[in-house]
């Protein structure tokens, strides 16, 4: 058997002992750089449109996401995404290997900032698209054009409606991406009324003969009218014992409504304001929502206490409470006394 020559086998070691220092360079240049002080905090790297490979390990170089652009470069090219790495703008952490930050920029997935929003209760259509818009959520024109075309998914569309949609996107808190398309947005809030309105709130109001637009319609009534939640379920009791009798609602919230503007106190000339949703002049419920009811008040319209009140007033004393009567003599009363504490509070 011939021998290798030692001065051979010398070249070979060398060549490995390079090899395998060479090997561990690379290895040391692809680990992450050392953590900073800071390095709970996210770091945001905004990859501009047309970037190449050189460029991005540049940005992650001085982001201090790497320790070696070029290598990260060619690594990106051996793995063969070199060319797949997606523009916008990332949310990295310290720390990620290469391999990591190289996956999610192939993978494309940027950063969008989240908006997170509260609905409050009693809100109108209106209030929502600019609530909305002033939090950054949606465009208003482009909520207001998506919505006149859209159709209530547990509504109706009746003659005489204002917004199809009022009522119907129910108040809640929400976690939103900035600049979400309108669509999106208008169905997730449907789809959290559908949520609420269960199928035991469903059965009850088959119960009561209501389907669902009458029972949003009526518990929007409630929630504008209640300023007391213990009331709620007394002001239902009045309105469910007025559709029962023929008599008309006479809200002062749907005069607001068909005015179009809010203002504390309802002057008689405004009772002849020429709507639908009036009901004072119209019988019955109007079209439909005058505002987005919440839970409380749903339950309310569907559960009305056991009361034969046919009449309330506020009690104008700061508390937002009301005075209930069964008659017309009382409810008079009541006006006179209500009219009597506004007096005193006012001098």
């Amino acid at each position: 058997m011939a021998r290798v020559p030692l001065r051979l086998l010398a070249s070979l070691a060398a060549c490995l002992a390079i090899a395998s220092l060479l090997q561990l360079q690379i290895y040391t240049m692809l680990l992450p750089p050392a953590v900073p002080a800071a390095g709970a905090a996210p770091v945001m790297v905004t990859v501009p449109p047309g970037a190449g490979s050189r460029q991005i390990a540049a940005l992650l170089k001085d982001a201090g996401l790497v320790r070696n652009a070029r290598v990260f470069r060619y690594y990106a090219r051996y793995l063969g995404v070199d060319q797949d790495l997606q523009a916008g703008t990332y949310r990295f952490v310290y720390g990620m290997t290469a391999s990591a930050l190289l996956e999610q920029m192939a993978a494309g997935e940027t950063y969008r900032p989240t908006v997170t929003v509260t609905i409050p209760e009693g809100f109108t259509f209106r209030q929502i698209a600019a609530l909305l818009s002033e939090t950054g959520v949606v465009d208003y024109d482009a909520f207001l054009y998506v919505a006149a075309n859209a159709v209530p998914q547990l509504g109706r569309l009746l003659p005489g409606q204002r917004y199809a949609l009022e009522g119907f996107l129910f108040p809640d808190t929400y976690e939103f991406e900035a600049q979400t398309p309108p669509e999106e947005v208008i169905n997730r809030l449907q789809r959290r009324l559908g949520e609420i309105f269960d199928i035991t709130l469903r059965r009850r109001a088959q119960d009561k003969g209501l389907d669902t637009h009458q029972t949003v319609t009526l518990a929007s009534l409630i929630e504008r009218e209640a300023r007391v939640p213990a009331e709620r379920a007394l002001i239902s009791a009045v309105l469910h014992n007025r559709l029962r009798l023929g008599m008309p609602l006479q809200v002062d919230a749907t005069v607001l409504y068909a005015l179009g503007r809010h203002q504390e106190i309802v002057l008689y000339r405004d009772l002849e304001v020429a709507s639908p949703y009036n009901t004072y002049r119209v019988t019955g419920l109007p079209p439909g929502p005058i505002a987005s009811p919440g839970l409380a008040a749903l339950q309310a319209a569907l559960y009305p206490a056991e009361a034969d009140y046919l009449y309330y007033v506020t009690r104008k004393d700061g508390s937002g409470g009301h005075y209930f009567a069964r008659t017309l003599a009382e409810h008079l009363a009541n006006d006179r006394r209500s009219r009597q504490r506004r007096n005193l509070n006012t001098n």
